[in-house]
């Protein structure tokens, strides 16, 4: 029999669809045609197989080769098929028993002489290999990334010759194994001095969920208060942490798995495209938002950023995933970040400072604020001012606030409350769990409804002023929502006024 399956795994977003490479050997002139809809990567992989299989000391079979990668109308990229392509016409030729291939999954790029090069989204391959019940054999560049998937068997190999050679019954493969995780220092929330009111936003945000915008003039703290959330944020369980790390697998900037427990932090330049935020390319690849899944996206000098960049974060905000369509295909990557921005109040940035140096106009600060549209800015939970330190404050031998350990406590058990009462954080909360979760008093109720009136807010507003309410109350250990946690909710809707220019 001239003809041997070999299976693979292609790379589609975050997943890792079933392909097998049939290899048919015919009669007629020598030749190696790659059918299946391949880039030009798999297409030039006839060449890279071919000296790998005669450095390898293997005959190439002087016969019609053809090689099928299905199903047909999946594109195909990279040379994540080179491996199973030099096994099949192993198996196809009669060089290698063709039963050993059934239960295995490959995976690499050869090189010229044999030796086995990591391909991207290794961690989404090894998962679909567990739940298809099939082992998976792939280069040890990859070996400690893939083994994090549990439930399936990851094997590595250094070269052709090693994998031909277990294939034949005459040595094993070594088992891939997951290193040592553990706990990265980051960010003490005891090195920000004062800022008592945007220290407490950020430890609501922490304990919601919610998105978060700080405004104050230059060097009052802002990013240093930002760098510290991801240290008072509740741990990801193993699913959230294996969704986080797969979408890094995939985007091909490298996933580092020591690491891969820890809550993705992304702080891109204000200068980034809207591609570069969503993802994009002709083949599809995660953007920032994606990259921060389940994490912390930090976007500094907000109004700096251009519009339509912006603009993109609009339904990603709401639906916690983005697709990115092309002509060809169409991908979907998942995208629940939390957003914490930061902007200066006025293009001098010092509107509101009690030195009186600002000398921006009502309509400077109206245009400069305007470059966040309103749809965007009530998608942001909480509104914070950061008020400029007085020197006195920032003396080193000024007392100490509570550290990021101690915040985190607190954010834990308010998590738990929100997951025994919901399942997930508040700012997730849909309407009927709101219906639930959020009922106010009659006078709460009518004190919101002229809250609502005064600032001219929209039902997503409000919908998040409550949310924000229940979170206060559980970190105050509540179980209904007060007065005082409804009005401090309310007092981080600022940015919802009408005339920008008296916000500071």
């Amino acid at each position: 029999m001239t003809l041997a399956l070999v299976h693979s795994r292609a790379r589609a977003g975050v997943h890792a669809p079933a392909v097998r490479v049939e290899v048919h050997l015919g009669g007629g002139l020598p030749s190696l045609q790659v059918v299946g809809l391949p880039a030009a990567a798999v297409r030039e992989a006839k060449d890279r197989v071919r000296a790998a299989l005669q450095c390898a000391q293997f005959e190439f079979p002087a016969r019609r080769i053809t090689i099928n990668l299905a199903p047909a109308d999946l594109p195909k990229d990279g040379g994540r098929f080179d491996l199973p392509i030099a096994l099949g016409i192993l198996a196809a030729s009669g060089q290698l028993p063709r039963e050993a291939l059934a239960e295995c999954e490959f995976l690499g790029e050869l090189s010229l002489t044999g030796e086995l090069r990591p391909v991207d989204g290794a961690l989404p391959a090894a998962l679909a290999a567990g739940q298809a019940g099939r082992r998976l054999v792939l280069p040890p560049g990859n070996g400690a990334e893939a083994a994090l998937a549990r439930g399936v068997e990851v094997l590595t190999a250094r070269t052709l010759l090693e994998v031909c050679d277990a294939l034949a019954g005459r040595t094993r493969l070594p088992p891939a194994v997951a290193p040592a995780t553990a706990p990265v220092a980051g960010p003490d929330l005891a090195e920000v001095h004062g800022q008592a009111q945007a220290r407490r936003a950020l430890e609501i945000a922490a304990a919601g969920a919610h998105h978060l915008l700080l405004v104050g003039p230059p060097g009052c703290g802002k990013t240093l208060l930002a760098a510290r959330l991801p240290g008072i944020l509740p741990e990801p369980d193993e699913e959230e942490a294996l969704e986080s790390a797969a979408v890094a697998s995939a985007s091909g900037r490298g996933l580092d798995p020591a690491r891969w427990r820890q809550r993705p932090w992304r702080a891109p330049h204000h200068s980034a495209s809207a591609a570069a935020l969503v993802g994009g390319g002709t083949v599809p690849r995660p953007g920032e938002i994606s990259l921060a899944h389940h994490g912390v996206l930090f976007l500094d000098e907000l109004p700096e950023w251009s519009r339509s960049a912006l603009e993109v974060l609009r339904e990603p905000l709401e639906s916690g995933v983005v697709t990115i369509s092309r002509a060809a295909r169409q991908c979907e990557f998942p995208a629940r970040f939390q957003l914490v921005a930061a902007m200066n109040p006025c293009p001098c940035g010092w509107a509101g400072d009690p030195s009186g140096r600002c000398r921006c106009s009502a309509e400077a600060i109206a245009r400069y604020r305007a470059r966040v549209s309103g749809p965007l800015l009530e998608r942001i939970d909480l509104h914070v001012e950061v008020a400029r330190l007085p020197p006195h404050a920032l003396r080193a031998d000024a007392p100490c606030a509570e550290t990021s350990a101690t915040v985190r406590q607190r954010v834990e058990a308010a998590r738990a409350v929100q997951h025994a009462r919901a399942g997930k954080p508040n700012a997730l909360l849909d309407a009927a769990q709101m219906r639930q979760s959020c009922r106010l008093a009659a006078a709460d109720q009518a004190l919101l409804e002229r809250a609502v009136d005064a600032l001219h807010l929209s039902a997503r507003s409000l919908h998040r002023i409550l949310r924000v309410a229940r979170t206060i109350a559980d970190l105050a250990g509540s179980a209904d929502i007060a007065t005082a946690h409804l009005t401090e909710a309310i007092g981080y809707r600022r940015l919802d006024r009408l005339d920008p220019a008296i916000v500071m």
